[in-house]
């Protein structure tokens, strides 16, 4: 009975003192409970919050390739306007010259018609000349002839 008693007073002693602990787990409880519960939407906020951060940099990100691919492609635009220019304008630069050449080409030929032409003339102008030396000498001979024949006829009569 000693044994029982001492074992009563001594689960009594443990009750006394672990109850005041049992009702102040049970009041805390709800309390860190409520810590716990505020911790995680805080971190849930926070896990909020890097996600909307990496969203709006990710989204920057994708607006600057698009104007860096946007200034790309202008630039490629502007320099095949420019290349476009640039062969027009050699083009247009090889036209005038064929037209030069063509033209410096008719300017010659009319040249050398126009020689051809002199030429021609002043070979028919000495044609003529000689023509005309030709049928003097031989009106000279023939009256040179006809004089001999004349004196012959004379002399003999």
């Amino acid at each position: 009975m000693k044994n029982f008693f001492f074992s009563a007073l001594a689960l009594s002693a443990a009750t006394l003192t672990f109850a005041p602990v049992a009702n102040a787990a049970d009041i805390a409880a709800p309390s860190i409970q409520q810590q716990r519960l505020t911790f995680l939407e805080n971190q849930s906020k926070a896990v909020e919050d890097i996600q909307a951060t990496r969203l709006d940099f990710l989204e920057n990100q994708s607006k600057a390739v698009e104007d860096i691919q946007v200034t790309r492609l202008e630039f490629l635009e502007n320099q095949t306007k420019a290349v476009e220019d640039i062969q027009a304008t050699r083009i247009e630069f090889l036209d005038n010259q064929s037209k030069a050449i063509e033209d410096i080409q008719q300017v010659r030929l009319e040249h050398l018609s126009n020689q051809s032409k002199a030429v021609e003339d002043v070979q028919a102008t000495r044609l003529e000349f000689l023509e005309n030396q030709t049928k003097a000498i031989e009106n000279l001979h023939q009256t040179r002839l006809e004089e001999r024949a004349r004196r012959n006829k004379s002399n003999l009569s």
